[in-house]
């Protein structure tokens, strides 16, 4: 259970509760609804209040927001490496051949288990706010609240939360260092392959190269979008996929391709402060 409380000043003086939960607390409208329901959900001065309530100068405002579990995501031990973590976010380093959510043929080997396992003793829902492939390792942010999901979601939205990735090129990408601007959409005879088309949506890749040897490249990269297989899709178009890459490569043995996310950058979505979140690149990333 997470709760919030506002005392209300010059600036929230005269605004409607309603008013308040969307612009200060940053809650959906789906969670307002929810909360209305419950008659500790939203109190004013310590009193049931609706949406339509003003708030004066002084009053408290406190939001209680009950919490459930997971019901298909089933607690299962494995290893965690946690790099973050306070009342409203979760940050974890995911390591490779690890899904971040259950599917059809991965009921409990995902990141997912592994969270629901580490906070077994209480009520939790698994809210990943950010998707890595499989085979992706890096940061991770879980949102332990839908205040906290909500926020995030919205500063995704806005290009507020923004990802640094690590990669390993097949050749070494020209020019050195540049934008990749190329809109992407699905293959439309695949579920999972995106493809660079007109008729798709904006995506946008800034990338320098750090290292390389001839054959191969170490190379940062921002993502200015968040499209599914972006970095992978782009850098293929471009004629230097990720080394191994099965899908947008060529693979050589069972070796998967590389692809780190390095660093995070967000507001938190309760103190409003700037968050750095930053998992160092696994050992065996090197060319």
């Amino acid at each position: 259970m997470r709760e919030f409380k506002l005392i209300i000043d010059v600036e929230q003086v005269n605004k409607t509760v309603g008013w308040l939960l969307v612009n200060h607390f940053k809650l959906s409208k789906r969670l307002i609804t929810k909360l209305k329901q419950d008659p500790n959900g939203i109190l004013l001065n310590g009193e049931h209040v609706t949406v339509r309530g003003v708030a004066k100068m002084g009053d408290e405002l406190k939001v209680t927001m009950p919490e459930n579990k997971s019901p298909n995501v089933i607690p299962v031990k494995m290893p965690l490496e946690i790099l973050y973590e306070d009342e409203d976010i979760l940050a974890v380093n995911k390591p490779q051949d690890m899904p971040v959510h259950p599917s059809l043929n991965n009921f409990d080997n995902t990141l997912g288990n592994a969270v629901m396992y580490y906070y077994k003793d209480k009520n939790f829902v698994f809210r990943a706010v950010n998707r890595l492939d499989r085979d992706t390792t890096g940061v991770v942010i879980v949102a332990k609240t839908p205040q906290a999901s909500h926020n995030l979601s919205l500063q995704m939205q806005k290009g507020i939360f923004k990802k640094t990735y690590l990669c390993i090129t097949d050749g070494v990408p020209e020019p050195r260092a540049g934008e990749i601007n190329a809109p992407i959409r699905r293959e439309k005879e695949s579920i999972i392959k995106r493809i660079v088309a007109e008729d798709g949506k904006t995506a946008i890749t800034q990338y320098e190269v750090l290292e390389e040897n001839g054959k191969n490249a170490l190379v940062r990269v921002n993502l200015l979008t968040g499209r599914t297989h972006q970095i992978r899709v782009h850098f293929s178009y471009i004629g230097y996929p990720l080394k191994n890459d099965f899908l947008y490569g060529t693979q050589t043995g069972d070796e998967a391709f590389m692809l780190h996310c390095a660093e995070i950058k967000f507001n938190h979505p309760v103190t409003k402060k700037p968050v750095t979140i930053t998992a160092s690149k696994p050992s065996y990333m090197k060319i």
